[in-house]
């Protein structure tokens, strides 16, 4: 795609632009948290637990306190005597109406018990990092360890080891969707029904740049200031202020500089946020703390981890009659973050782009002793997209129907929308049965029984999967702030949080095309409380819509505010003039006035003009309440080598309704970003926690399947532009699409493959081993016949 840079000229929208802030990135002029030096900073690392459960019966730490460069060595007792209190949920689903469930507080350090491996216990201050970590060391900790549990199965049988005094069974809480008398009745009628047992594999969001902190402490008048990396400043000062240190907002200033990626990993605060505030005022020295790869595989919020039964009545035909589903989702030792939003989502999306007439689903949240999860890229939708397409699959190889055929037989018709799902969603826009004919055409369907010959005459399986997909675009309100200067330039002050999804090129785009201001004349500020009054950040896929719509109402706001001024200089009735892409005009044509001339008017000092006021700013809010519905079709094609157990992923298309495509370059990065890590959790990733002990064995990329260049195909994309209907710009989300369709299209691919030699079932992620054993019993069982 040929893409122009950034210049003085008009961008508009739909434009591959460049990105503008590449320049610095790329002369490595970004700045992370690690990149900050503060004077008289010195460094902090984490004593971590070695347990998957333990009492802590004591810490000794008077050698590590006596070390060399040592300033300060904290424990749970000191955090208790500092009256600090816990992080809890954001939200439980008590909060909105469902059943109450068990909320934890999760402690800066652990006091008297540690539930996983990477539980905090003391926090060490030195001048160097070297120092605090050989301080470690010395810290003398008697534990009196516990069993544990760290599968899902074995958490939630009876007898076994509890977590929470207050949570019998090791059950957090649940969540519920659709009619199960309805359902049921749907499965007595059923010619056919696919059943399958899933597992959602627990990923590490492993961004390029790991979760970092820098605390300072002002003591002239008791502030604090926090450089951290992540996607939600304004919601970590909130998270500290209100439930940690017990202040107001106002006297904690957090700025989130350039953030190198996060996922929904680093949307919320963790306790080396509040470590490094508190070590910063027991030390009176600003405090750095930056983890070892290691110690963010241990520390860091996981994702996904879930297992489901998932049962689909269909008529003999092959149309769908009902779905059921029960399922046990892992909140790990804590609820954290957003946690309980991929146990919802993870149930409301399964109906999918379906026309279903009965639904039920259930989802448990449950306690083990492993890392939180929280949100990752997709927060459940990945999960729900996943059990209805291989349902689909495993229902279409039952009853002799193509994959294709299937979905056909089912979907939601574009003369159906609005339509109204049994979870409480309205579908405004889309073509679901047009994007699975572009994405079989684009993927050349027709071709694929040769591409398949051509394979096995190599010794290869080929096989061929879909994952179609439907999620929610946003969540939540925001504002954007636009404000002028003299010199008619703009400065956008963003709510939301870029790291990485380019707000500064794609919101520059946006104020260029409706006020005609040059995009170099544009500036872009985020990440710092103190700038920027509020916001929400960046996650589930917000921005687009919820930014951009705030920006829209912002702009119309501006507009309407200089159009007096506009009037005054064109010496004509306000009333008058009409407004088109950076200029105002009268109804007739003949006088003109660039939008930038008028708000450079609103800053003169004195004379007639002053009548109107001084300067020119606005602020947009936005809800997402109507949601919008990002969807699409992604078609995978592997081959697959019996003799190793090897999967390549040898093609890959998608059809994605992305509403409007602001900068289809971008949204085609975020596409590509999203599918590697989707394709990473089919074939590669799995975070694993030792049955027995409870210790992290992928505790390492030695250990942890990280996807690398050569696991990828060329991808071959396709921006389907139907417009949402429930916003001003007409935009739907595009950043978590190649998360939730990739692992369903590659594990259909997959058993595709493998499902004509006998393999009934194959879990993620598909790697060689697990696929040469599933090869090895099929072949096994045909033998013994």
């Amino acid at each position: 795609m040929n893409a122009r840079a950034p210049d003085a000229s008009l961008a508009r929208i739909g434009e591959p632009m460049l990105r503008v802030e590449d320049q610095r990135f790329l002369t490595g002029q970004g700045r992370y948290v690690d990149d900050i030096e503060l004077a008289g900073m010195v460094h902090g690392a984490v004593l971590l637990s070695p347990y998957a459960h333990a009492r802590v019966v004591s810490i000794d730490a008077r050698q590590a306190r006596a070390a060399p460069g040592v300033l300060a060595v904290l424990t749970g007792a000191d955090q208790e005597a500092a009256g600090l209190g816990g992080m809890p949920p954001l939200f439980m689903p008590e909060d909105s109406g469902g059943a109450k469930g068990y909320r934890t507080y999760r402690p800066l350090l652990a006091t008297d018990r540690v539930r996983c491996v990477g539980d905090r216990v003391a926090f060490v201050v030195a001048q160097t990092a070297a120092q605090a970590r050989d301080a470690l060391e010395l810290i003398e900790v008697e534990y009196e360890e516990l069993p544990s549990v760290t599968s899902l199965e074995d958490a939630v049988k009876e007898g076994a080891p509890q977590l929470w005094d207050g949570a019998p069974g090791n059950r957090c809480c649940v969540v519920t969707y659709g009619n199960e008398a309805q359902t049921e009745a749907a499965f007595a009628q059923a010619a056919h029904v696919t059943v399958l047992d899933m597992a959602n594999n627990r990923l590490s969001a492993n961004s390029i740049e790991p979760r970092g902190a820098i605390g300072s402490y002002d003591v002239s008048d008791g502030s604090y200031l926090l450089y951290t990396s992540s996607q939600n400043p304004h919601g970590a000062r909130q998270m500290l202020a209100a439930n940690v240190f017990h202040i107001a907002e106002t006297a904690l200033r957090v700025v989130s500089p350039d953030v190198g990626g996060g996922f929904g990993m680093k949307a919320d605060a963790y306790p080396e946020d509040g470590l490094v505030l508190w070590a910063a005022q027991v030390c009176g020295r600003p405090v750095k703390w930056i983890p070892t790869r290691s110690e963010s595989i241990a520390t860091d919020n996981h994702g996904r981890d879930q297992r489901v039964r998932a049962e689909l009545a269909l008529t003999a035909e092959g149309k769908m009659l009902g779905l059921r589903v029960r399922s046990l989702h892992a909140f790990g030792a804590y609820v954290v973050s957003a946690a309980v939003a991929p146990l919802n989502f993870a149930l409301r999306f399964v109906p999918g782009v379906y026309d279903l007439p009965a639904y039920f689903g259930v989802n448990e949240g449950v306690f083990t002793n492993t890392s939180p999860t929280g949100p990752y890229r997709g927060a459940g939708r990945p999960e729900a997209t996943y059990v209805c397409e291989r349902l689909l699959d495993e229902a279409a190889a039952e009853l002799g129907l193509e994959p294709a055929e299937i979905r056909r037989r089912n979907f939601i018709q574009p003369a159906q929308l609005p339509y109204a799902t049994h979870t409480g969603f309205v579908y405004d826009s889309g073509d679901f049965p047009g994007l699975l004919e572009q994405c079989q055409q684009l993927s050349d369907v027709e071709g694929f029984a040769a591409r398949r010959s051509q394979s096995q005459a190599r010794g290869l399986l080929r096989g061929r999967g879909i994952g179609f997909f439907i999620e929610q675009g946003g969540i939540f309100n925001d504002q954007m702030t636009l404000r002028f200067d003299p010199s008619g330039a703009a400065t956008i002050l963003a709510g939301t949080h870029s790291h990485g999804q380019s707000h500064a090129t794609v919101f520059s785009q946006l104020i260029s095309d409706w006020l005609g201001v040059p995009v170099n004349r544009i500036r872009y500020v985020q990440g710092d409380t103190d700038k920027v009054s509020y916001g929400r950040g960046t996650y589930a896929a917000r921005s687009s819509m919820i930014g951009g719509s705030a920006l829209r109402l912002a702009c119309d706001q501006v507009i309407e505010k200089a159009r007096p001024v506009a009037a005054f200089l064109l010496k004509c009735d306000a009333a008058q003039l009409v407004y088109e892409q950076g200029m105002y005009r009268t109804a007739d044509g003949e006088k003109r006035l660039p939008f930038v001339e008028a708000a450079k008017a609103c800053f003169i000092k004195a004379g007639p003009l002053a009548q109107f006021g001084v300067g020119l700013e606005a602020t947009g809010t936005w809800n997402t309440d109507p949601p919008n519905f990002p969807n699409g079709c992604h078609i995978a094609e592997v081959e697959v080598d019996p003799q190793t157990g090897v999967v390549r992923v040898d093609r890959y298309h998608a059809v994605d309704d992305v509403g409007r495509a602001l900068n289809p370059m971008i949204c085609e990065g975020q596409i590509h970003g999203g599918v590697a890590q989707g394709i990473g959790q089919a074939l590669l990733e799995h975070v694993v926690y030792d049955r027995e002990s409870g210790q992290l064995v992928s505790g390492s990329f030695m250990d942890y399947g990280m996807p690398r260049a050569d696991d990828m195909p060329s991808f071959h994309l396709k921006m389907a532009e139907i417009p949402c209907k429930t916003n001003p710009i007409g935009v739907k989300a595009v950043g978590e699409a190649g998360t939730i369709g990739a692992p369903a299209a590659v594990m259909n691919a997959v058993m595709d493959a493998l499902r004509p030699l006998g393999v009934a079932h194959l879990d993620m992620p598909a790697t060689p081993l697990r696929v040469w054993q599933a090869l090895e019993a099929a072949r096994t069982r045909q033998e013994a016949r």
